[in-house]
């Protein structure tokens, strides 16, 4: 599958659509599943208080990931995303509510690179906090 978007039609300051992603313990329990990853911190409300968070928190791989997917939907090829990389700012807090946290994600085109490739600088939020910081990917363009 290649990318559909054009490296012609696309120009510095091209916004994204802006996505937003639930998280609930369940989601949770389903990424620690398929990632091995079943640090109590993000299931044991006890043990994550206990060492200092205010509550469970979901996965920072997880985050990074659902950020990824706003690039990778507005490309049309997850095979496009040569590079991507992030600094971890804020944990998200997935209260056990029935409801659950979201995590909501916005970018843009930053800077237009050689070899049809973009770098995409993208926004990732939640509770009204910046949980991703230094958060670039840079695609491969048609």
């Amino acid at each position: 599958m290649a990318a559909t978007v054009a490296y012609d039609a696309v120009e510095v300051g091209t916004v994204l659509p802006t996505r937003t992603f639930p998280v609930t313990r369940a989601t949770l329990v389903r990424y620690a599943g398929a990632s091995g990853d079943f640090n109590p911190i993000h299931w044991n409300e006890r043990f994550a208080k206990e060492v200092g968070l205010p509550d469970v928190i979901a996965h920072g791989m997880f985050t990074m990931a659902e950020a990824a997917r706003v690039v990778t939907d507005w490309v049309g090829d997850p095979g496009a995303l040569v590079q991507y990389g992030v600094r971890f700012t804020r944990p998200v807090v997935v209260p056990d509510d029935g409801t659950g946290a979201v995590i909501e994600v916005g970018g843009k085109v930053a800077v237009k690179l050689d070899d049809r490739r973009v770098r995409v600088d993208l926004l990732a939020m939640s509770a009204g906090q910046k949980v991703l910081g230094m958060s670039r990917a840079v695609v491969q363009l048609t």
